[in-house]
């Protein structure tokens, strides 16, 4: 039995990420053993804009070395969206960036983000073609559709829910998700995402979804989740958490 500390990066805003991913760690807890706490730091941004989201990038290193006191194993940047609107592979870049920031910090740490994740679960999974579900205007959509193409994965179709308010889109009702994305067209589809958002709740509805649309769902909270569980070696199945967690 091990205990990690994670460290999650947070929008000042979000209040979906300090539930989701602890709950996927949670059950994993119950599977292995393992104990997990949780420690974030907020950044600010209340509007999913592409000036509220340059902002907080550039606060994030700040952020990062607050939160690396901590002594946190590994730290996730959670808000997909901030990196997916800096240009095409930016996670790359941005992870880099702040894993040295928290190096000077004095905290040799993995960091990790949900956009990063996203991509990297999808390939883990095999999926060359997914259809998406966004809680965003559609100008902000059309950035993550070209940035996840650009990682090798074809969008046939996507939703945007067009909610610009953070704090709305923490509470649009997971439990309509199911038939939200059952107007999507999957078809020749390898995979969904149903939230390509960290902050738009989803992890209660995968079960139906998957078994309404017989295919397999990732969000960006689970993708996050098998993406810190990678990083500190203490990944392991677990029921309904999606694609990534049926080992």
């Amino acid at each position: 039995m091990s205990s990690y500390r994670v460290g999650l990066l947070v929008p000042s805003s979000n209040t979906t990420m300090e539930t989701e991913v602890p709950e996927v760690l949670r059950r994993v807890a119950d599977a292995t053993g393992d104990r997990f706490t949780f420690h974030a730091n907020r950044m600010r941004m209340k509007t999913v804009s592409e000036s509220e989201l340059a902002a907080m990038n550039a606060y994030a290193d700040r952020a990062a070395g607050e939160l690396a006191d901590a002594a946190v194993d590994v730290m996730a940047y959670a808000c997909l969206v901030a990196i997916m609107s800096q240009g095409r592979g930016a996670h790359r870049d941005i992870e880099k960036r702040l894993t040295a920031t928290s190096a000077e910090a004095g905290a040799a740490v993995d960091v990790v983000s949900s956009a990063g994740a996203l991509v990297a679960g999808l390939h883990h999974m095999g999926a060359r073609k997914v259809s998406l579900v966004t809680p965003y205007l559609k100008p902000l959509t059309a950035r993550v559709v070209d940035y996840i193409e650009a990682e090798g994965i074809e969008v046939q179709d996507a939703i945007s829910l067009e909610v610009d308010d953070n704090i709305a889109v923490g509470r649009l009702d997971e439990n309509q998700l199911p038939h939200i994305a059952s107007r999507l067209d999957t078809r020749g589809a390898d995979a969904v995402v149903l939230s390509a958002c960290v902050q738009m709740p989803s992890l209660g509805a995968i079960p139906a979804t998957e078994a309404a649309l017989e295919l397999p769902v990732v969000t960006a909270a689970t993708a996050t989740s098998w993406q810190l569980l990678s990083a500190l070696g203490a990944y392991a199945p677990v029921p309904g958490a999606g694609a990534l967690f049926k080992g």
